[in-house]
């Protein structure tokens, strides 16, 4: 089976920090599944390292007020057209991340409150189209 997969989660060093996350249980899926990479904020336009933005609302901004928003939304649609060209009914991405995050993300106000009931950008949109977006600490409930 193919399953999209944040690239960070995989250790490639494409977080707004420059650095990765790279994630055991993610990386065992590699044995029995095909991984296809993706960071939305990257394939989106945005550069590493890159400030570190939030959701508020409908937009993404950086602490110092930037909209970034055009390029989530971008990195979102190449998140979806990856998983349509490679026909994933699952996607495996990053926790509280503004693009990534599947059961909740950071609240806007740069204070690492979380909020449950928000999802990041791609997340949310990949939701909509009727893939299964799981957190990294979530790879067991992917069927065989």
């Amino acid at each position: 089976m193919n399953i999209l997969v944040s690239a960070c989660l995989l250790g490639e060093p494409c977080r707004y920090d420059g650095k990765s996350k790279g994630d055991e249980r993610v990386i065992a899926l590699s044995k029995e599944h095909n991984l296809i990479p993706v960071c939305p904020e990257r394939d989106g336009g945005l550069s590493i390292p890159r400030d570190p933005c939030e959701r508020i609302g409908d937009k993404v901004l950086t602490k110092e007020g930037k909209d970034c928003t055009n390029e989530y939304q971008k990195g979102a649609e190449i998140a979806l057209d990856l998983c349509k060209n490679h026909s994933c009914k699952y996607a495996v991405l990053k926790l509280n991340s503004p693009s990534c995050g599947c059961r909740g993300i950071y609240d806007g106000t740069f204070t690492r409150t979380l909020v449950q009931d928000k999802k990041g950008v791609a997340a949310e949109l990949l939701s909509q189209n009727g893939i299964i977006v799981l957190g990294e600490d979530e790879t067991e409930k992917i069927g065989k």
